[in-house]
């Protein structure tokens, strides 16, 4: 279950044709370069070094793309208990409590 999880999120950017591209551009963009330190039932720890391509205007991470992993890393944590699909985000809540800017591990 857990090598189910990783495989979701360990995608790389070259399995993805220019078909999906349009559909899934968010989740290319996004999913690039975070590490997977932890993957058990229901638990997905990963880190990210902040990439400039996901920057707004002041240097800061774009809301977008935090709930975008968020969305991501959340769906993958059903593979941890065997759910065959990831199915789709009804709700999600997120509470931003300070900026992750360029080159900070978030």
């Amino acid at each position: 279950m857990e090598e189910a999880a990783k495989r979701y999120l360990e995608k790389k950017e070259n399995e993805f044709d220019i078909e999906t591209v349009p559909r899934r551009l968010f989740e290319v963009l996004v999913s690039q370069g975070y590490h997977l330190h932890l993957i058990e039932p229901g638990r997905i720890i990963c880190s990210l070094t902040v990439p400039t391509r996901l920057l707004k205007g002041d240097n800061s991470l774009h809301g977008g793309a935090t709930a975008t992993m968020v969305d991501l890393i959340g769906s993958a944590v059903l593979y941890t208990h065997g759910v065959p699909a990831s199915g789709v985000s009804v709700e999600i809540n997120i509470s931003y409590l300070d900026s992750a800017y360029a080159g900070l591990k978030a």
